[in-house]
């Protein structure tokens, strides 16, 4: 049976999918595991979120901080992870029709993941429809300062004194994306740990106890519902 859904969706849902270690470490198992299974919900929820019209998904994968703070072994196991799932993504893709784009310090990644997230780019540029953007080695912070060297960067004396939010906003990794309507994190935490700091200003924001490899299609749906029913603002009455 599928889930009901609301008359109107939001365009862009962006996901921390937090809880893959903790869950794993609930049952006994090592946390790759959780990762693991984290990965087939996202699976999962991709696929919902195409079928049901959603523009843009984008979800946090790996912080940059994680790469730096984590277990060598857990790092190593989450590029594993990236491994298979682009290489998978790609005997797929032509069924699948999901434009992927990857987002954060992407040059710092191993050479092999970098090849094939550029060949995962190229090949699925032509498809139209969900855009999926996966957030690999990215901060938010980092990014703002990433975005601001390239501004300078790029930038006479006179035209950064007359810097606006647009020129600033065509420097960073969602250039070609807008901003999301909605915002979920799973895990029961509540804090945005670094996310999109520039393009959350507006979201709507959703918390849930739920770890992510126990978050369902249900789940989502019911959280949509939530969303329609939020009078969004913008600063103004």
């Amino acid at each position: 049976m599928n889930p009901r859904l609301p008359d109107v969706l939001p365009a862009h849902i962006a996901v921390i999918m937090d809880g893959n270690g903790r869950w794993a470490e609930r049952r006994g198992l090592p946390r790759t595991a959780g990762h693991a299974a984290g990965s087939e919900t996202f699976r999962t929820i991709a696929t919902f979120c195409r079928d049901i019209g959603i523009q843009y998904l984008t979800v946090y994968a790996f912080s940059s901080e994680n790469r730096k703070s984590r277990p060598p072994e857990e790092v190593d196991a989450v590029y594993d992870l990236l491994r298979r799932y682009i290489k998978e993504s790609l005997e797929t893709m032509e069924r699948d029709r999901v434009k992927l784009k990857f987002l954060g310090d992407i040059k710092a990644l191993p050479a092999d993941i970098q090849n094939l997230i550029n060949k995962a780019e190229a090949l699925s540029s032509k498809y139209e429809g969900c855009q999926c953007n996966i957030c690999v080695n990215y901060g938010g912070r980092d990014e703002i300062v990433r975005a601001t060297r390239d501004l300078i960067r790029l930038s006479t004396f006179e035209e950064m004194k007359a810097i606006v939010e647009d020129d600033f906003q065509r420097h960073l990794d969602t250039a070609f994306l807008p901003d999301p309507d909605l915002c979920i994190r799973t895990g029961d935490e509540t804090r945005l740990s670094n996310f999109l700091l520039w393009q959350l200003a507006y979201a709507e924001l959703f918390f849930t106890k739920t770890l992510w490899p126990d978050f369902s299609v249900k789940e989502l749906a019911a959280i949509l519902r939530g969303f329609s029913k939020r009078i969004r603002r913008y600063g103004g009455l």
